[in-house]
């Protein structure tokens, strides 16, 4: 009976995954319907819910990891994902379809986030606002970040009014407000299992196979929450609609960085291990490479080869978690 309810887990922990991409899915499809019967614009969905809605997965998977004292799994989790967005998913992305780069994104979105890394790891470390020695990101961390996060959104919001093309008008149906709600409903059911049944899975792998927490919250988990992610940036490329296989990315790592560290923080401080300094190394070096990939060349743009060199990058960062421990 044990190995059966061995198997559980790991089925759950698969199953997980599909609840909380799918659950994050229909809330999304329910709250932006909702939008367009309030007349919201387009651009706003898509800056806020759109854009909130797919960092819910990684979000749940921070709060549970943060209530169930195991944050290591959550500072994990965000980290692996910023690296996976970049690495994997701006890899296989160029492979399908060389990815032009919007002036935009290399002058103020990539900067950006790269200082939102550095901010993280400067925050993570300086224990200046701290009396205890141990290294934390505090709640005081948290409501910097958020802070931060808030003038990137009033940042994105002038750009898109500027640039009207990118959220149209027929991308988000109308439903019935009872439809609407209904969706929300379950995508909230199936975020809340989908969470619970990831972190749990994920404790009970590292046990059983002695690997740390933070491993599993770095590789497994951090490639799972970022299914979506990569799901649309893949088919962007392939549709040729590359500004949001790159905008997307670059979004997504901000939004975990600022908004979904800034508010687990905020709800309760968050351990953090110096170890993690490494992650954020390859965070800021990735985004670097992301930089010198659009400047070096001709044109700014990433090419097949800079994204087969960015895949190997990854594999070679999963070999050195692996070697880590």
């Amino acid at each position: 009976s044990h190995e059966i309810l061995q198997m559980l887990i790991y089925i759950l922990f698969i199953v997980g995954f599909v609840f909380l991409i799918k659950g994050a899915d229909l809330m999304v499809e329910g709250a932006t319907s909702i939008g367009k019967k309030f007349n919201i614009s387009s651009i706003i969905i898509g800056l806020t819910i759109v854009s909130f809605g797919t960092s819910l997965p990684e979000l749940l998977v921070n709060l549970i990891a943060s209530y169930n004292d195991n944050p290591d799994i959550g500072v994990g989790n965000v980290l692996g994902s910023n690296i996976a967005n970049i690495l994997l998913i701006l890899g296989i992305s160029a492979l399908i379809n060389p990815l032009p780069i919007t002036k935009n994104t290399y002058f103020i979105e990539v900067p950006f986030s790269l200082t939102a890394t550095l901010l993280v790891g400067f925050l993570a470390n300086a224990s200046l606002f701290h009396k205890s020695t141990e290294l934390a990101i505090s709640r005081t961390d948290g409501i910097m970040l958020l802070f931060f996060f808030f003038l990137f959104m009033g940042y994105v919001y002038i750009v898109s009014k500027q640039k009207k093309s990118e959220f149209s008008d027929a991308e988000y149906k109308e439903m019935p407000m009872g439809k609407s709600i209904l969706l929300i409903v379950i995508g909230i059911v199936g975020l809340y299992f989908g969470g619970e049944w990831v972190v749990g899975g994920a404790i009970k792998m590292a046990q059983s196979f002695g690997m740390s927490e933070r491993f599993i919250g770095l590789t497994i988990i951090a490639i799972g929450t970022s299914l979506p992610e990569l799901v649309t940036s893949a088919v962007a490329a392939f549709k040729k609609d590359t500004d949001i296989a790159v905008g997307n990315v670059v979004g997504s790592n901000i939004f975990n960085l600022l908004w979904i560290l800034g508010l687990s923080a905020t709800i309760k401080d968050i351990p953090y291990d110096a170890i993690s300094n490494s992650d954020i190394f390859m965070i800021i070096s990735s985004s670097t490479a992301l930089i010198l990939a659009v400047v070096i060349g001709k044109r700014p743009v990433i090419s097949r080869w800079e994204g087969f060199f960015f895949l190997v990058a990854y594999v070679w960062y999963i070999i050195f978690l692996i070697q880590r421990g």
